[in-house]
């Protein structure tokens, strides 16, 4: 009778278990956390390739939205129909120009979290470049030529001022496939400040010659953001892609 007592108590453990194991998955399958990761000027999806691969292997499912580089309106069109395809809580994190569409579209009722890797961070309604004017002007910005309404970085440029902390061969890849923006773009104002209501978080690249840095702590302080630095160039997303995703991780609660 004791061995029954002892087997049928075991049987009931194993069943408890076996249930909250269920349910645990079954919440997790319909409420899955995601990251959706938008890039900025000179650069298109694939600029995120070294950290996404990092986000899913801790099981989050990442999405890197393709940016039209058109008009800020378009722009983040764009990334609210990435969101509004999310299932659940929504790490969303921009790099470069991108900052300006997370401090828009980051007010979406998915978005938990917001996520700037050496980003703008403007206020509602502020102007940008009035605000960057305060600091030394950063030298990539001398860079950028235009073909009618459309501007791009030219290589030289590229490769010191943007991806300084990259392989010359690396660079040179990135220069090759890297989208021209329209003039119209720069022009946009954001109408919303997402990071006054939700979780920020900021990763400054010390070294970065496109962002003046201490713009970029200025903009990560005022937001009482929860701020790294990395001894990195512009696109540290790319250079230290594990300290970047170890960010995006921390905001999702991972």
């Amino acid at each position: 009778m004791d061995m029954d007592r002892r087997m049928f108590t075991g049987s009931l453990l194993v069943g408890a278990a076996l249930a909250t194991a269920s349910n645990a998955v079954a919440q997790s399958a319909s409420h899955p956390m995601n990251v959706v990761l938008v890039h900025g000027l000179f650069a298109d999806g694939s600029s995120w390739s070294e950290v996404i691969p990092l986000l899913q292997a801790k099981g989050l499912n990442v999405t890197s939205v393709q940016n039209p580089l058109t008009t800020l309106e378009e722009a983040v069109a764009a990334c609210r129909k990435v969101l509004d395809r999310q299932d659940g809580p929504t790490v969303l994190a921009a790099h470069s120009f991108s900052g300006m569409i997370a401090t828009e579209a980051g007010v979406h009722p998915n978005v938990s979290a917001l996520v700037y890797v050496a980003a703008r961070a403007p206020d509602s309604g502020e102007d940008y470049a009035a605000l960057a004017a305060r600091f030394p002007a950063p030298p990539a910005s001398t860079g950028i030529i235009y073909d009618g309404d459309e501007g791009r970085l030219v290589e030289d440029a590229f490769l010191r001022d943007f991806a300084g902390d990259l392989p010359t061969a690396r660079a040179r890849v990135l220069h090759a496939v890297q989208q021209p923006f329209k003039r119209a773009l720069l022009a946009g104002r954001t109408t919303q400040a997402a990071w006054r209501s939700k979780p920020s978080f900021y990763a400054v690249s010390t070294e970065d010659r496109t962002i003046n840095p201490d713009l970029q702590r200025y903009m990560a302080k005022r937001m009482a953001a929860r701020t790294i630095e990395i001894r990195s160039s512009h696109v540290s997303l790319i250079s230290h892609p594990r300290e970047v995703a170890g960010l995006i991780l921390e905001a999702s609660g991972r």
